[in-house]
């Protein structure tokens, strides 16, 4: 006689076989299917989150992930023994205007929001700066103060561009 602890077992296994066996003899176009409506799903769910995070917070992910690059790149390079001094002086330079671009952009983002009340996106390149602000209000005027709150920061002339969102 077979136990009860045996009977489960067979049971059990037995279930799992025949799904197994299905399984791998479903037609390929059913797991298609099966596939995509997955990837759809997640997909919902991508977009979903993308819509609760703000468009500034994903700007600044994507900067900071262009800088990471960029930064990785140059200390891969200055650890190459093939450069000379010069050269490696050069992007040591790099790598600390990087670092002091990515501390302006975020005194002045804090800056914007203290002063004007704004949540602000700041790009800063060489003598650029391109600014993108989520407001419902979109006036030159409050183009012009973003633009002057920056440029006291800075004794060379920068360009700014300044580009509204509504909330």
């Amino acid at each position: 006689m077979i136990s009860k602890q045996n009977l489960w077992f067979l049971t059990l296994f037995s279930l799992i076989l025949i799904l197994g066996v299905y399984y791998v003899t479903m037609p390929n176009d059913i797991l298609q299917k099966i596939e995509t409506v997955k990837e759809k799903q997640e997909d919902k769910a991508v977009v979903e989150e993308i819509k609760e995070e703000s468009t500034l917070v994903a700007m600044r992910v994507n900067l900071e992930e262009e800088r990471q690059e960029t930064i990785d790149v140059l200390q891969e390079k200055l650890t190459s023994e093939k450069l000379n001094s010069d050269e490696k002086n050069n992007i040591y330079e790099q790598l600390k205007y990087l670092n002091e671009v990515g501390g302006k952009e975020e005194q002045i983002e804090k800056k914007i929001k203290k002063d004007l009340k704004l949540d602000c996106f700041i790009k800063i390149d060489n003598s650029n700066a391109e600014v993108v602000c989520v407001s419902n209000e979109h006036d030159s005027t409050l183009a012009n103060n973003i633009m002057r709150l920056i440029q006291k920061d800075y004794d060379n002339r920068m360009n700014i561009t300044v580009k509204f969102q509504k909330k």
